[in-house]
């Protein structure tokens, strides 16, 4: 893929979860955790940062944009969705000192996760704002609907 046709993915993606969001707010439980104040934070393989922060506070957006970010750049080191990371670190299935990240800075929720777009090209993605498992289905959701 082409940095050009990178950056139009990561942009429908983007737009795809412009649309997702609100069909969210039917769930009571997710959409409470942040009142409507969402983010997603992508990184490809060269390290270019893209992201979207949605909803009213800015003080609110600022914080999940944060944890996206934190979900996005940790997969993007480690390679491990979040969540997946710690348990293999936790069982002793791989040492987390390989990875640089000490483990009070281990995310540990879910919503981190790697998307592989076509053979060549993946990237890192981050969600923030609802559940972990919903943070990871609606990515899922977006990436598939490009």
């Amino acid at each position: 893929m082409t940095p050009q046709q990178l950056q139009q993915s990561i942009h429908k993606i983007i737009e795809s979860l412009s649309d997702l969001i609100p069909t969210y707010k039917e769930s009571k439980i997710d959409w409470n955790i942040t009142e409507g104040n969402v983010a997603v934070c992508i990184i490809d393989d060269a390290g270019n940062v893209f992201g979207k922060i949605w909803g009213d506070n800015k003080i609110k957006g600022r914080r999940v944009y944060d944890i996206a970010y934190r979900k996005a750049s940790q997969v993007w080191i480690t390679g491990y969705k979040t969540g997946e990371f710690e348990r293999l670190v936790f069982t002793d299935q791989i040492n987390y000192r390989e990875f640089g990240i000490d483990l009070p800075d281990l995310m540990g929720w879910e919503g981190g996760q790697p998307i592989q777009l076509d053979a060549e090209t993946k990237i890192y993605c981050g969600f923030s704002g609802f559940k972990g498992v919903t943070d990871v289905a609606i990515v899922k959701k977006a990436v598939g609907l490009i």
